[in-house]
């Protein structure tokens, strides 16, 4: 059965609007949250990027929403086991309704610290690696672990849920399909795909398939239009741009690729869901839609440029609170 859901974009809104968002969500009826985890913001247009564990905690203490992280990057800037640490923390507060989405990364948010920005294979093997260090955590055990990549030391967890928090893995590629499918506990998408999700099917993936999409609620479509290319238009860069650039300014300079049409063919704008039921055609009906908005109307007081909304396209999330 499909969901409906609402996307909190962490990179648009600081800390103090995301809260009252999920909170508005949940009177309008909605029962779940993807919230984006960044360190930069896409682009400076956009000017924001909070840090997403203390909006979660926030939102746990406020409503009684089911959250997931859209997503989040376990390998570089953050430890897996500091990531384990906070998830378990998040879990609890959330009565065992939140979602770990993981990925692996990009450069804009990695490498502030100093570090390789490393290749593609290298970053997927690094998220393996990863999610196995959080699920041994997780077990409440006292854990010792010397990988390729990462070292614990007699670390536990004290704090630490009687089930764990699923794992979503975002995916975009064959070979990050195939790691989603064999460690997932579901599968993150920024584009209802339905070619994607079928393959991660085939290839043994379970639990939800998790599909974000934007639209943007305006008075008029052109506006939309408008509101949707100052604040979004990275998202149509051709190839690995979004996953080599290191700073909102580079990221800005490439968009000026992208046109005002581009995203009036990819992003619903105006009043009315314009191609919105085409872009979930063809997804299996084993799979469910949670649909995500970050500036929408029944939300937020009505306004000429609303934009940033999120779909979930998967089967019911698996860990959810009781109403």
């Amino acid at each position: 059965m499909a969901e409906i859901g609402l996307f909190l974009s962490s990179e648009e809104h600081d800390p103090k609007n995301l809260v009252p968002q999920a909170q508005r969500g949940e009177e309008a009826g909605f029962r779940s949250v993807l919230i984006s985890d960044h360190f930069h913001p896409w682009i400076d247009e956009q000017g924001e990027s909070c840090f997403v564990w203390s909006v979660i905690g926030a939102i746990a203490a406020s409503t009684r929403q089911r959250v997931t992280t859209g997503v989040t990057c376990p390998t570089v800037r953050v430890h897996p086991a500091i990531v384990a640490h906070a998830a378990a923390t998040a879990h609890l507060l959330l009565g065992g309704a939140f979602g770990l989405g993981v990925g692996s990364g990009e450069p804009l948010n990695e490498h502030i610290l100093g570090d390789r920005w490393p290749p593609v294979a290298t970053r997927l093997e690094m998220l393996e690696e990863a999610v196995s260090v959080m699920r041994s955590l997780w077990s409440g055990h006292l854990t010792t672990h010397h990988g390729k990549h990462y070292c614990v030391e007699t670390a536990r967890l004290y704090s630490c849920p009687e089930n764990p928090p699923p794992i979503y893995v975002s995916a975009f590629g064959p070979e990050s399909l195939e790691l989603a499918a064999r460690i997932g506990d579901g599968l993150v998408t920024t584009k209802p795909d339905a070619n994607a999700i079928r393959r991660y099917r085939e290839l043994g993936g379970r639990g939800p398939a998790i599909a974000a999409v934007k639209i943007c609620w305006a008075e008029d479509e052109a506006s939309g239009v408008r509101t949707a290319h100052r604040l979004w238009k990275s998202e149509q860069l051709p190839g690995q741009l979004n996953q080599e650039l290191a700073l909102p300014t580079h990221i800005e300079h490439a968009s000026k690729l992208v046109t005002e049409e581009m995203i009036a063919n990819t992003i619903s704008c105006g009043r009315t869901p314009r191609g919105m039921p085409r872009r979930f055609a063809g997804t299996s009906t084993r799979d469910s839609t949670r649909c995500t908005s970050t500036r929408s109307a029944p939300i937020r007081r009505a306004s000429s440029g609303c934009t940033g909304t999120s779909c979930a396209i998967g089967s019911q999330l698996e860990a959810g609170r009781k109403a």
